[in-house]
């Protein structure tokens, strides 16, 4: 295997636990209106969060970071040619930080609301349009000749890319359904249990469709693979959460968002931007790629700093593992 196909796989793990953590990250900020009753349990809701939403991030940024030292030619073609939904994503994920810093250092009502709105607004809108950029990725665009995107804003939301942003938006609610059932005591609990019974029927029909389609279009055995995986821990992950086994639905919903980002990428491969006026325009793996000693200075030091990362945040997680509940706010708290 050579170094650009050994870092478009790690691109795809990447995104993988990019999409895996912020999923149900993004989920819990769009549970704050669709489930929390009062400001105690959106209170709850964000707590739940709160020591791990920054640290999610860094995966989005590792993820863009070895694009452009890896694929510089991919990433110039896919951030100027999804220049205005990419930075409504960046907007989103700035106006987020702030809400969740900025949403306790007044106690007026009208401040706290108005910051709980932007955490809802924020959270959904890029989990809408992650699904959307991807399934542009995967689909293809027009790419002239010289690798550069020459289709218009429009085009970016085709019928097949806006069914990803659907995909990606149920999906990602139904993970922070799940993860705030497995994170929460009391009534809360039992109704993101409910909750995410009712999204993950929703997700599991889009997702069918989505995954389907992809198999037709571009799709081989290792997609088909990938799509089976996918579709039986979906189904898991709804006996579970029926069951009340909210550790393992939050595993297998886990499972789906992973099988689901790995058929993409296995559909995807060695294309990394499809051209949809010559398949001759098409950026690939190959024509994408940096020089090999980039790729393999690149190779070390990911050999080194990778290990350390997944170590600092496991134990960021474990630290923070404890359910919580309404009767943990109190009264006063802003």
């Amino acid at each position: 295997m050579e170094l650009h196909d050994v870092w478009f796989v790690l691109i795809a793990v990447l995104w993988t636990g990019y999409f895996f953590l912020e999923g149900f990250d993004f989920g819990v900020g769009i549970l704050t209106k669709l489930l929390a009753r009062n400001r105690p349990e959106r209170r709850v809701l964000i707590n739940t969060i709160g020591p791990v939403w920054d640290g999610n991030e860094v995966w989005l940024l590792t993820a863009g970071g070895a694009t452009f030292a890896a694929f510089p030619d991919w990433y110039a073609t896919l951030f100027s040619g999804f220049y205005l939904p990419l930075l409504a994503i960046l907007v989103c994920l700035i106006v987020r930080g702030v809400a969740f810093e900025y949403r306790v250092k007044r106690p007026e009502e009208s401040w706290q609301r108005n910051w709980e709105m932007a955490i809802f607004w924020t959270s959904l809108i890029p989990a809408f349009l992650w699904g959307v950029a991807f399934g542009n990725i995967v689909h293809g665009v027009k790419i002239d000749r010289n690798f550069e995107y020459v289709g218009g804003l429009g085009d970016l939301f085709n019928p097949y890319a806006l069914l990803g942003g659907l995909v990606t938006l149920t999906l990602f609610t139904f993970h922070g359904a799940v993860f705030t059932a497995l994170k929460t005591v009391g009534d809360i609990r039992l109704r993101a249990r409910k909750l995410a019974l009712r999204v993950g029927l929703v997700t599991a029909v889009v997702a069918l469709g989505f995954l389907l389609w992809t198999q037709a279009d571009k799709g081989d055995a290792k997609s088909l693979i990938a799509l089976v995986v996918a579709v039986l821990a979906l189904v898991a992950a709804l006996v579970a959460t029926r069951a009340g086994r909210e550790g393992w639905a939050f595993a297998l919903s886990g499972v789906t968002i992973v099988a689901t980002v790995a058929m993409l990428f296995l559909s995807l491969f060695p294309n990394v931007m499809p051209s949809t006026l010559n398949a001759h325009w098409s950026l690939t793996v190959t024509n994408a790629s940096s020089s090999p000693y980039t790729l393999k200075i690149m190779t070390w030091c990911a050999a080194i700093a990778t290990p350390l990362v997944l170590l600092y945040q496991s134990w960021t997680y474990w630290v923070f593992r404890k359910r919580i509940g309404t009767h943990h706010i109190a009264d006063t708290a802003h």
